[in-house]
């Protein structure tokens, strides 16, 4: 279908947004493999564009960083022609990359996003904490969090269990919002973060995967990549048997 598709759009470009899951190719949806390798053209981030790395044969690729990637969508945009335009994303596209996505839409006009596997869903199935029981909040936004750490701490009085993926932002320190400071933060506001379990863990699917399980107040010396999910467990079985 996807071969059909771009032979009866030939004469026009495509632009597609993908997800490519956490980091393991394992973890890359066939729909995404196939898009991949009837592109022209790839644009990601270091990180992304590794793991599709052995997709990347005669593509023309292009490695951007935060403050590269509007010049090269800019210089894209005038030369792609019929060509098709692949943007990956680490996990999925529509989880925490709005502001991109955004961004190509208003470059490109329309883009056609793809989902994939992202770390969130992965950590919630390790942490063994269903995605429908829990609220899932992103720090990794450029924009204010304010609101965010208040939604944090009502899932938490609500009883819900939360996955939350924590802001690295190395260049101000003041901004970085990683479990260390999300555990100061949870303690000043009034939380007996010695009794709240959490899951935290690094370069899921990887061949570095890591996990910490504790309790939040032993995070607030600890160090974590920016590759981090956290999961706060407050989550009670609940079988089917307890309905009968």
């Amino acid at each position: 279908m996807l071969k059909k598709d771009k032979k009866s759009q030939s004469k026009m470009s495509i632009v597609y947004a993908v997800g490519v899951g956490p980091g393991s190719q394992d973890y890359i949806t066939d729909i995404v493999r196939e898009i991949i390798q009837n592109s022209d053209v790839i644009v990601g981030y270091k990180y992304t564009l590794k793991t599709i790395e052995n997709l990347l044969s005669n593509k023309e690729v292009y490695e951007i960083t935060m403050n590269s990637q509007e010049a090269v969508y800019q210089k894209i945009k005038t030369k792609l022609g019929n060509k098709t335009l692949v943007v990956p994303f680490t996990g999925d596209v529509s989880f925490s990359e709005s502001e991109v996505v955004d961004r190509l839409i208003e470059i490109f006009g329309q883009v056609q996003v793809i989902p994939g596997i992202s770390s969130i869903q992965v950590a919630a199935a390790k942490a063994l904490v269903p995605l429908d029981k829990a609220k899932v909040i992103t720090m990794h936004v450029t924009t204010s969090i304010e609101d965010k750490k208040i939604e944090l701490q009502k899932a938490l009085l609500d009883g819900f269990s939360v996955i939350v993926v924590p802001r690295p932002w190395p260049k101000d320190l003041e901004k970085n919002f990683m479990p260390a400071e999300i555990a100061i933060y949870l303690k000043k506001n009034g939380f007996n973060t010695s009794e709240i379990k959490v899951h935290v863990f690094e370069s899921l699917t990887n061949l570095n995967e890591s996990s910490f399980v504790g309790t939040v107040n032993e995070l607030e010396e600890r160090v974590f990549s920016d590759l981090t999910v956290m999961v706060f467990n407050q989550t009670k079985l609940e079988s089917y048997t307890s309905f009968a």
